[in-house]
């Protein structure tokens, strides 16, 4: 597979700027993997394709602020720092736009608390720089930080984002990027899945912007993927294992759960307990070990995402389905609607 087989275009318009009203009120196209048959429903109806026995894997990681206006100082020209990962107590290994006006040795200020020092650059084209504050860090960031969305949305980020770019089961904070196919839950729908008899799993993944950047190569087999935190409990193995065993069928809510999941497989079919770091990039060909049913946003043209959906899927069937989309105006990336690869 080359870089330019995921190409397709999008209108703009069809790139959804704002969240809507009622996060379970998007639409969901279902995609049979046999048949190519597809489906237009909506969120809710997921309720009614999940079986007693299945699992729902979510990624319960959360998005902190990770986005800071400051200026820096002597020319007072305004920078944005974007946290990628934090390094130690007070560095940070973070991306600064522009970049072209930040070097070694700048000072940036971001309120009269909180001042960070650029100290090196990254092999990546970010910065490390050490933070110097008053008080506790995380409450400094979440005071003066934004949410981090992504550059295709042409907005600057309000207090509604700080809850919408966010699932609703969110609990352990480490992304800068949000598990974007778990925004369309809502605790009402997650209450009925449960009362289903369908086992609601968690895993982590901290997604970093490393699983967004582009790949800059044409030849996928050069492509390096930033590594990102993950963490299964023996818990969660013991749970997926069990609806394995008993003929459930392993829903995964994300290319991010898919991923944790096909690094923590073992060779028996199941999972094994573990945390560290996961670098693994999906694409095809590529034969999964313990996903059946994949649920997803629509995402951008050559991005690592695509590819795995076409991993999971055929290329071709996910690019018809793409066409499709298009053609019937379903709302693309983050804040858009969502598909589900049966």
């Amino acid at each position: 597979m080359r870089l330019s087989d995921f190409k397709y275009n999008v209108p703009q318009k069809l790139i959804a700027q704002e969240p809507i009203d009622q996060r379970d009120a998007s639409r969901l196209m279902v995609v049979d993997r046999d048949s190519g048959k597809i489906e237009h429903k909506m969120f809710t109806d997921l309720v009614d394709i999940l079986n007693p026995g299945d699992a729902l894997v979510l990624n319960i990681t959360k998005v902190f602020p990770a986005r800071l206006k400051g200026y820096k100082e002597k020319t007072d020209a305004d920078i944005e720092v974007l946290l990628l990962r934090e390094l130690n107590d007070s560095l940070w290994e973070v991306l600064v736009k522009p970049a072209r006006k930040v070097r070694t040795g700048n000072t940036i200020t971001v309120a009269d608390d909180i001042v960070c020092e650029v100290v090196d650059n990254t092999t990546s084209g970010g910065r490390v720089v050490r933070f110097l504050y008053d008080g506790d860090f995380h409450k400094v960031i979440m005071e003066h930080g934004l949410p981090p969305l992504p550059p295709y949305i042409k907005r600057e980020p309000d207090l509604n984002d700080r809850t919408r770019y966010q699932t609703v089961y969110a609990q352990i904070t480490g992304a800068v990027a949000a598990p974007t196919a778990g925004l369309h839950f809502t605790e009402a729908l997650l209450d009925k899945i449960v009362s289903k008899g369908v086992h609601i799993i968690p895993v982590l993944l901290h997604i970093s912007l490393g699983t967004f950047r582009p790949v800059q190569v044409e030849d996928l087999t050069r492509h390096r993927m930033d590594s990102e935190y993950y963490e299964v409990s023996p818990e969660a193995a013991r749970a997926i294992n069990h609806v394995i065993d008993h003929g459930g069928k392993i829903f995964a809510v994300g290319t991010t759960v898919v991923r944790t999941l096909e690094t923590v497989a073992n060779f028996l079919g199941g999972v094994k307990p573990g945390r560290g770091w996961t670098d693994k990039f999906i694409y095809p060909p590529y034969k999964f070990k313990v996903v059946n049913h994949m649920i997803t946003n629509f995402h951008q043209p050559c991005s690592t995402l695509i590819m795995l959906v076409s991993a999971f899927a055929g290329k071709d069937l996910v690019m018809k389905t793409y066409r499709k989309a298009i053609r019937e105006r379903y709302r693309f990336f983050s804040y858009g609607d969502a598909q589900l690869y049966l």
